[in-house]
């Protein structure tokens, strides 16, 4: 049997309950996606929403800045969602790196739309973590579509 024939014939791994987590995680990845996508629309089209000037930001810049900021790291998260929820190693790798700046993004804009921050950081945080620790269980959702 040659070295091919026997990782084809290699019994399937077996999931644990932490599947269903990162699966989780990856929806909750494109809830935030989306979420971001909405809020820096918002922030875009319509100054006058956040009630702070943007002088009291963390970073002074003007609020169409954060919106495009916002609106792009929604995008990504929720590219990177999808693809954790269908099982893509590239997409563990994106979730955490965009899950860690969004965090950082959503802390600068923490004056303007504190509730939003404070969820937003609990979702990348948890994200982070399951993506790391447990992401790994994702490589199940590929296995049965070869």
């Amino acid at each position: 049997m040659t070295h091919s024939e026997r990782l084809r014939a290699k019994e399937p791994e077996v999931t644990t309950a932490w599947l269903g987590w990162v699966v989780f995680i990856g929806i909750i990845l494109c809830a935030a996606g989306l979420i971001n996508a909405v809020q820096g629309l918002v922030a875009i089209f319509d100054d006058g929403f956040y009630r702070a000037p943007t002088s009291s930001l963390v970073v002074d810049a003007d609020y169409a800045v954060w919106g495009w900021a916002l609106l792009i790291l929604g995008g990504t998260l929720l590219f990177a969602g999808a693809g954790v929820v269908l099982g893509y190693r590239w997409a563990r790798v994106v979730g955490v790196v965009v899950a860690s700046i969004n965090a950082l993004v959503n802390l600068g804009f923490a004056t303007a739309y504190p509730t939003w921050t404070i969820l937003a950081v609990c979702f990348d945080v948890s994200a982070i973590y399951a993506l790391i620790v447990h992401g790994g269980e994702a490589k199940a959702l590929r296995a049965g579509r070869r």
